[in-house]
């Protein structure tokens, strides 16, 4: 079985077209791969009707379908996990409910997986259709994503993916609140393949990924998958203590020779100078003792096996030759 997982919030005008969608998609999942689709759907807390649309429409439709509703808005990432930990089949989608990402990409998805070369599949946008400010705050988004947290991501983003139930089963255990799946999904490395595809414009409602969600979504990236802001601390306490010492030989050397005619100054820079330099310093090193902590809470493996190999041995003569494979 195929599985699509639609975070839901906001999509109550998208929600027939994207029915219809999915019925084209899962009779051609049937004749090509010769499987069952099933649709998980999880509304996210959303104010409109989407949940009654979705309930009335979906025992009509041609796949299989979960409902699934949220107490209160708890995020598109959370709704995603919550629809992979409920989805049951052996390959694993995740899909915009605006349409924005064509439906045809989840065919492409399940035909790089299927073969078994590939653990998880991640889209790249080539180009998107939005208007020319959204484009550019997305491109800076992702730029400071690429530089300050996971350098392997693509240009333009990822907003969607496809895996395997072993690399599903994998990234449910990081059961990580404020942190970041795509950063999660790089951080579990397996067998990666990208697809390009040109996002498409919206043509229902607004996007509630606005601005302010981006960049508390980068704050959380950035302080889950980076010491970085430490490590900056650190450097910047280092060069103040040594900017001090030197600017400190300086007014010395003024003071020594009359330069400085004001009672105390020398002594007062000194100290501001020094101290301040210090005290950078000693907050770097205390972060990095609390970032090393931080990574201990949260309990995320030092490594992952996924392929374990057992050579009998050609000198035991009672037992014959061979390879016992298993795979996790």
């Amino acid at each position: 079985m195929f599985s699509i997982v639609i975070p839901v919030y906001c999509n109550e005008p998208s929600i027939p077209s994207l029915l219809d969608a999915l019925d084209r998609a899962a009779t051609d999942v049937h004749k090509r791969n010769g499987q069952a689709l099933e649709v998980v759907f999880v509304v996210d807390g959303s104010p409109d009707r989407s949940f009654d649309v979705l309930a009335a429409r979906l025992p009509g439709a041609k796949f299989r379908s979960k409902l699934l509703l949220h107490s209160r808005n708890f995020g598109a990432f959370a709704a995603i996990r919550t629809g992979l930990a409920a989805a049951t089949g052996d390959f694993f989608a995740v899909m915009a409910a605006d349409l924005q990402d064509p439906p045809e990409m989840m065919l492409q998805f399940l035909d790089a997986l299927t073969p078994g070369t590939l653990d998880v599949v991640v889209g790249c946008r080539q180009s998107r259709q939005d208007p020319w400010a959204s484009r550019w705050a997305s491109m800076l988004f992702w730029r400071l994503y690429r530089a300050l947290v996971v350098r392997e991501m693509p240009n333009m983003g990822v907003d969607i993916f496809a895996c395997n139930r072993v690399f599903r089963d994998h990234l449910l255990q990081l059961a990580e609140a404020n942190s970041s799946l795509v950063g999660q999904i790089f951080w579990l490395g397996f067998r990666r393949g990208e697809i390009y595809y040109e996002r498409r414009q919206r043509e229902h409602g607004k996007s509630a990924w606005t601005l302010r969600k981006k960049a508390r979504y980068l704050f959380d990236s950035v302080f889950s998958f980076t010491d970085l802001p430490v490590r900056l601390l650190s450097v910047f306490g280092l060069l103040g203590v040594v900017a001090s010492l030197a600017l400190g030989l300086v007014v010395l050397i003024m003071k020594i020779r009359g330069g400085i005619p004001v009672p105390g100054y020398a002594a007062t820079m000194l100290t501001v100078m020094f101290f301040g330099g210090i005290n950078a310093l000693g907050l770097g090193i205390v972060g990095s003792y609390a970032w090393r902590a931080y990574e201990n809470t949260k309990a995320r493996p030092l490594a992952l096996t996924i392929v374990e190999k057992t050579f009998l041995g050609a000198t035991q003569a009672d037992v014959p030759l061979g390879l016992v494979e298993s795979v996790r």
